[in-house]
């Protein structure tokens, strides 16, 4: 069955490390009925869906059963050791004409505000409170104070590493956008994937670009 076929049909996005849910927290890109979520995460006190790990799915996730993957600031909780295993699982788990959207911190914007001695200030502030590059490198420090240890970033990633990782994985293309606040972004295709039917779903939001890998 075709992309186009199901594209009437309901759509299931596996959100992974979801967090708390906030609706506003789901990217608009599967927003409406024909999405459905499943949140995925591995702190039970966040009460997902699904508790579990995105490093070995299978005893929740069957091959292919999912549409998309949405993840928002998870793969930087990743030992670099499982980074590879991870984006194998995202492949795995996707159907042929799937795509996961990813974004995490940005190391190369990162680094910069490092090299200029800005690790102390105050970036942005999200809903865990404000961010610095500091916390951009090493996960959000007050809530790892509080006690959140799932919070710890253990690995990071530039445009690049990003890119070749998700390509070693199985994605036929990975699209590239960086963002306004030390962060990058991923649009990894699924061999079978319509550019032409994924791209309208980020009209008015994100523009990727092909960055070289391909």
């Amino acid at each position: 069955m075709t992309f186009a076929t199901r594209s009437a049909a309901q759509k299931r996005v596996l959100n992974t490390g979801s967090g708390h849910y906030r609706p506003e927290k789901l990217h608009q890109a599967f927003h409406g009925g024909r999405w459905s979520e499943v949140r995925l995460d591995i702190d039970s006190s966040v009460k997902p869906d699904v508790v579990g790990s995105v490093r070995d799915m299978r005893a929740f996730a069957s091959d292919g059963s999912y549409d998309a993957i949405w993840s928002s600031h998870n793969v930087e909780h990743l030992h670099s050791h499982e980074v590879s295993p991870t984006f194998r699982e995202f492949t795995r788990v996707l159907n042929p004409e799937g795509f996961a959207l990813i974004t995490c911190p940005d190391l190369e914007a990162v680094a910069r505000l490092v090299a200029d001695n800005r690790e102390d200030e105050i970036m942005y502030v999200s809903p865990a409170g404000p961010i610095t590059p500091l916390d951009m490198l090493f996960g959000h420090s007050a809530s790892v104070a509080a006690g959140n240890h799932f919070m710890a970033h253990n690995t990071g990633f530039t445009a690049d590493r990003l890119g070749r990782v998700a390509l070693a994985a199985g994605f036929r293309e990975v699209r590239i956008m960086k963002g306004s606040f030390c962060d990058i972004w991923a649009l990894a295709l699924m061999p079978k994937a319509r550019l032409d039917q994924i791209t309208p779903l980020f009209e008015g939001t994100e523009q990727f670009s092909l960055v070289g890998w391909e």
